[in-house]
This record gives structure tokens, C-alpha cells and sequence, in this order.
């Protein structure tokens, strides 16, 4: 735990006691200025990591783990302040920080005169590498069979839930706007973006679904910033039907919203099933399909598809079959054309960013490993931070231990 005032300044006395002694006994054998020198400098510095570790050092070292890896992190923290703890212990006290992190995210509610009109609930999934158990790593030794992968990966889940006015458009502004790589620069910007992420783990026992948990967090969230439900909720995801079920159940009056950005993508794989690669033709078929997309005739992209896949065969044919498959299992959630005119956000360029910043730049870094506990801490403490409420999840944090230790919160 992290250590308050009041333990520091008993283990501090304690040390300096232990200094006078030291520096009494060295006067009484005569011991040499050189060896004596060393001896305190090293007491001395003790004594100031005690009195750091209050105040400074822990608070320090997770601002740089949440940031870098930990040997990194260890390493700056020592050419900052000549002491840090080992790599181990720098694990050890993320996941001791990250102990009340779940409590404090109903601690985070924006300013209601501060929020947009509507109301954004978007997830995604990004996986993360694991360590093997040590059974498996035992069973299997140390060397890989062919074809097995250096790591496996778990899921991530990650979720953001932010507020944002209404911007609408036409499906030609759209197609232009993708046509020239550039965002509109009128575009509003999201407000209060809080970003999450859960895995799947065992509690108490039970695993317990990171799905199902990022879910109940993200409907806890919408409802504490919209508890008249005067807003307009509206759910943007890719077409993971997984995610969708879920949505379903703990976000039912959202408006869903299937993410434009893979419908697009979808419409590259079936113009390259027709076209070269990075033709003419394929982009013209692309923007045709993609404004009719945009215009709400679904249907009719879907029955042309099908109508050209009569003449292909072989992979092209299977390509152009999921495709199809996509655009009909979302159908529900590609009304464009009413998105649109109602100014919602077509494009979940916020969930994508959430798991690249929340989860791969700090996971995903060359050599990392992580257990489920380890990963989930991390997490938690990522989001924080990225969400700009570390210096209060730090405070509530002490505040909290104390209250444990003492029956009463720091005063």
C-alpha cells in the first residue's frame, strides 16, 4: 500500500536514530573518515527514499509505468532521484495502485453545463499478449513446435463514452470528405471522452465476461450523465455481432450505428473482386456503392452484389459472399441516410483511437508479456491518466487506504 505521512515519519525517525548510532560507534573505533563517509552516504539515502516514498516516489514511478515499460520506468525514476525500486516491485505496486481504481469511475462525472447534445457509447476489441501459465510452459518446455506462435493473445475490451453536438450532413459532403482524406473543419469534437477496458478474469471463483463488464460500465456512465435520458444515445461499433448482443442488453434505447469506416473496407474487398488493385475502375465502383450506401439504399447495393457474384468463382466468389453476409447481418444498423440528416457520428475513429492509445502503445510493446491481473491493472491506471483524472485517482486512492488503516478519511 501506499505509504501516508504518519508511517513515513515513524520509519524516518527510526532511521535516524540508527545515523546517530552509526555516527557515535564510528567516532568511538576510530573508524576511517573514508569508510564512515560511505556507510552514512548510503543511510542518508535511505532515509531520504522513506521520506520520498510519502510524497513523491510511488506517485512518480506509476505517472512513468502507465507511460513506458517498467524497465523504463524504473530506469527514469533512477536518473531522476538516484533511488527506484526493482522492475518486480514496480509491477507489484501498479497492481496495489490500481486496487480502488473500479470504485473511483463513479466518481467521474463531467459538468452537465459542459456536455454536448447527444450521447456516444462505442467499443472494440484489441487483443493483448499473454504469458503462458507455467504448466503449459512446463508440459511444453521451453522450445516452440512448428507453427506455434511466440504468444497467445487475450481480448481487451474497450469502451468510451463522451458527448458530442450535432453534425449533419449529406452523403455527397461525406464522399467528398473521404474522397479529399480530410475532416470537416467544422466538425464538433467529442466532450468529456472517458475511455475503459476489461478483460475476461476469474473473480471470486467465476470468470467473469470483460464484455459483460466493459458493458455494465459503459451503461453506468451513460446513465450518471444523462439520468433524465434527455439525450440522444447513440451506439457506433464495428459488426462484431458479440458486441452487438451485449450492446443489446445493457444499452437497449441506443440508436446503433454500424461504424463507416468497415463498411468501406468491405466495399475495397468486393471492387477488388472486379478490378485491379488501386484502379481507376475500382475506386469509381467503391464511390458509387459507397453513395448509395450513404443514401440509405442498402438494399439495392446488396442485390447488385449478388448479382455480380454470379460471375466469379473460386476465392473472389468467397470474398464477395462475406461481403454480402456483412452488409446483411448490419443491415440494421446502416441506416445512413437518417444518421445523417439527424447529425449523428457515423465513424468510431474514437473507439479505434482508445485502442491504440489505451491498450497497443503500452501492451503491445516489443517483448511484453502480461498476466490477466497485471494487464487489468495496467489498464485501469491507463485510463486514468488518459482520461486526465490522475492526480484525483491518486488522492482518492491514499484517502481511501487511510480510511482503511484508520476508521476515518486523511485529513
Amino acid at each position: 500500500m501506499m505509504m501516508t505521512q504518519e508511517q513515513a515519519f515513524l520509519k524516518a525517525q527510526s532511521q535516524l536514530s540508527k545515523l546517530e548510532a552509526f555516527v557515535k560507534q564510528a567516532a568511538d573505533r576510530g573508524q576511517r573518515i573514508d569508510q564512515a563517509e560511505r556507510e552514512l552516504f548510503s543511510q542518508l539515502l535511505e532515509l531520504g527514499r522513506t521520506l520520498l516514498e510519502a510524497f513523491v516516489l510511488e506517485d512518480w514511478l506509476e505517472r512513468l509505468c502507465v507511460k513506458e515499460s517498467f524497465h523504463e520506468a524504473v530506469a527514469d525514476l533512477r536518473q531522476l532521484l538516484g533511488v527506484a525500486p526493482s522492475e518486480r516491485a514496480a509491477e507489484q505496486i501498479s497492481r496495489r495502485m490500481a486496487e480502488h481504481a473500479e470504485s473511483f469511475v463513479g466518481r467521474c462525472v463531467p459538468p452537465a453545463d459542459e456536455e454536448a447534445e447527444l450521447l456516444v457509447a462505442t467499443a472494440d476489441g484489441k487483443g493483448v499478449p499473454m504469458r503462458r501459465p507455467l504448466a503449459e510452459r512446463v508440459r511444453s518446455g521451453p522450445r516452440r513446435g512448428k507453427g506455434e506462435k511466440a504468444n497467445k493473445k487475450q481480448m481487451a475490451y474497450v469502451g468510451a463514452v463522451y458527448t458530442v453536438e450535432r453534425f449533419r450532413r449529406t452523403a455527397a459532403d461525406v464522399v467528398d470528405e473521404l474522397a479529399r482524406k480530410e475532416s470537416a473543419t467544422n466538425r464538433p469534437s467529442p466532450q468529456h471522452k472517458q475511455v475503459w477496458a476489461e478483460m475476461t478474469r476469474v473473480l471470486e471463483g467465476e470468470a467473469c465476461s470483460g464484455r459483460q463488464r466493459l458493458f455494465v460500465e459503459m451503461a453506468v456512465a451513460c446513465h450518471q450523465r444523462d439520468p433524465q435520458r434527455r439525450k440522444t444515445l447513440v451506439c457506433l461499433m464495428d459488426g462484431e455481432a458479440a458486441l452487438w448482443a451485449v450492446a443489446g442488453e445493457w444499452l437497449p434505447r441506443a440508436v446503433g450505428v454500424l461504424d463507416l469506416f468497415h463498411v468501406l473496407e468491405r466495399l475495397w474487398q468486393a471492387a477488388y473482386c472486379l478490378h485491379p488493385e488501386k484502379s481507376r475502375s475500382a475506386e469509381q465502383f467503391v464511390t458509387h456503392r459507397l453513395q448509395m450506401l450513404l443514401e440509405g439504399k442498402v438494399g439495392w447495393v446488396i442485390g447488385g452484389l449478388k448479382r455480380l457474384r454470379d460471375g466469379l468463382a473460386g476465392e473472389k466468389r468467397r470474398t464477395m459472399t462475406t461481403v454480402i453476409g456483412y452488409y446483411e447481418n448490419n443491415r440494421q444498423h446502416m441506416r445512413y441516410d437518417e444518421y445523417l440528416a439527424a447529425g449523428y457520428p457515423i465513424g468510431s475513429g474514437v473507439a479505434e483511437g482508445a485502442c491504440r492509445h489505451l491498450v497497443k502503445d503500452r501492451m503491445e510493446q516489443t517483448g511484453m508479456r502480461w498476466t490477466v491481473s497485471g494487464a487489468q491493472a495496467m489498464l485501469y491506471l491507463r485510463a486514468h491518466y488518459l482520461n486526465g483524472r490522475w492526480e484525483e485517482y491518486v488522492n482518492y486512492h491514499i484517502e481511501t487506504e487511510q480510511a482503511a488503516l484508520y476508521g476515518q478519511l486523511a485529513a
